[in-house]
């Protein structure tokens, strides 16, 4: 009874170890001081900039939420704001941060200005004499550029889900849900009025919440329950702080590259800065909701070898587990369809009744569901031979199957797949019984290997890509032509 009740607390405890011990072991239990604020992963990033030939006066009027959206709970909504109402702040702290802007005061302009009459006009009443050399109230700095924009959307709950088992009186569970916050910021010109670069930045907002419990007779007529969990959300300042921070960021170096402001760095550092930014722009804008990354992954040709095991359906009972191993080779018409051929070696047994060897040669049609993620599920179907080792016996047959692919990198990948063979005939096994034609089933682990550039995903650009190889293909079979029997080219 004790070991029962040592081994639940043991398990509740490595579910809240694995689940989020950084939470869990630091519960606040006193009063904590005040403390500086803390800096997001970006905040580094605009401090560690290369620095600029000249920093560029900017002005913020306002920057602020305008989704005009509350806080959601699970009554409604209350009339408290989902996001800060302080985001010009933050976007002024940003700049500061990252030694490119120096922020003139526009947000509270009208306040300046009444101090600034205030100091005229007690110096104009209360000095005693006057002295025509005094210095005046220095002017006003103006702004070369204003920074517009605001925080567009609040988008709550996009992923909601959890987890949970309970197994005699213990249990445990797990709830999380996301929402996204996304910032338009762009930069326009005092003297124009031309909007000269626009950036959008978005930023998911995590919460989590794990809780466990016991609640168990330890002994007649002693009960035992216990629970604990945690619950944990992300700050919704910080997660603005953040996407601010990164838009900052974006505008520096997208001015950099379209040579709106110089950088006093060497060429090849600039030139690594761009670089590394446009990546990550490209990855960015081939990355749908949800962190599903698009991109062109499959070259056209591939080769692939499988290894696993085969299991017979025929008329002989108490079938086993046997080896199997398949290699061969597919070509894609498209990201989606594929044509493959293999060649398949393999063994039937059934215990103390059959066992053989077989070779078969299997031709496919496949589709493959999501060609341009790294885990993609397929399906395949398709005819083809099969016959004993001895080559005594052939038949036909039909199979069909599906798995899923991941992909190591863009050139190796890794597969599991089942396979279903219906063959035409009964005579597989070496006896004819039943009305029901003899099936084997195939399991296997495979690694492919692909070669090539990736197909393309747009389909305008695959058929491009279509039409040069056959302008290509079609002027070295001329020159080949030119080359055997002298006609000369055409002007």
């Amino acid at each position: 009874m004790y070991d029962t009740f040592y081994r639940v607390i043991a398990v509740i405890s490595c579910v809240l170890l694995l689940s989020g011990c950084g939470t869990y072991f630091n519960q606040p239990i006193t009063i904590e001081t005040a403390r500086i604020g803390e800096d997001t992963e970006v905040t580094k990033t605009l401090r560690d900039f290369p620095s600029p030939v000249e920093p560029v006066v900017v002005g913020v009027y306002k920057f602020r939420d305008q989704t005009g959206q509350y806080k959601p709970t699970e009554s409604g909504n209350t009339f408290s704001t989902a996001v800060t109402q302080g985001a010009t702040t933050i976007l002024i702290k940003a700049l500061e941060d990252s030694k490119w802007f120096v922020p003139i005061e526009r947000e509270n302009l009208s306040n300046l200005l009444n101090e600034r009459n205030i100091i005229r006009s007690t110096r104009k009443e209360y000095r005693k004499s006057t002295n025509p050399n005094e210095p005046q109230l220095p002017p006003l700095l103006y702004a070369g550029i204003i920074l517009e924009g605001g925080i567009v959307s609040y988008d709550s709950n996009i992923i909601t889900g959890g987890l949970g088992a309970r197994y005699f009186g213990v249990g445990a569970s797990t709830q999380y849900r996301q929402d996204r916050i996304t910032i338009y910021l762009r930069a326009v010109s005092t003297s124009s009025g031309k909007i000269l670069k626009t950036v959008y930045v978005s930023k998911t907002i995590l919460s989590q919440a794990l809780d466990a419990n016991f609640f168990r007779y330890v002994r007649f007529r002693r009960l035992l329950e216990a629970e604990t969990g945690f619950t944990k959300n992300e700050p919704a300042q910080l997660a603005v702080s953040e996407a601010i921070e990164k838009a900052v960021e974006s505008l520096i170096i997208e001015g950099i590259e379209d040579k709106l402001w110089a950088v006093n760095a060497k060429p090849e550092t600039v030139n690594k800065l761009i670089g590394e930014y446009n990546a990550e722009k490209d990855e960015a804008q081939n990355t749908a909701l949800y962190d599903r990354y698009f991109k062109e992954r499959r070259g056209k040709t591939s080769i692939f070898i499988k290894g696993g095991t085969a299991l017979i359906s025929g008329d002989f009972n108490n079938p086993e587990l046997t080896y199997s191993a398949r290699i061969g080779a597919r070509r894609y018409v498209n990201p989606y369809l594929n044509v493959n051929a293999s060649i398949h070696k393999f063994e039937l047994t059934n215990q103390n009744a059959f066992s053989s060897g077989f070779n078969a040669v299997d031709l496919n049609t496949a589709l493959n569901l999501l060609p341009f993620e790294k885990v993609s599920p397929f399906f395949f179907g398709g005819i083809g031979l099969v016959n004993d080792d001895d080559f005594d016996n052939t038949s036909f047959k039909f199979q069909y199957g599906g798995g899923v692919e991941y992909l190591v990198s863009d050139k190796i990948g890794i597969s599991i797949n089942a396979t279903h063979n219906l063959v035409l005939g009964d005579e597989l096994d070496t006896i004819v019984q039943g009305k029901r034609d003899d099936q084997y089933f195939d399991f296997s682990l495979g690694f492919n290997w692909y070669f090539g550039n990736p197909m393309k995903m747009s389909k305008k650009s695959r058929l491009e890509k279509q039409k040069e190889n056959k302008k290509l293909q079609s002027l070295k079979k001329r020159n080949r032509k030119v080359r055997k029997e002298g006609i000369p080219p055409k002007e």
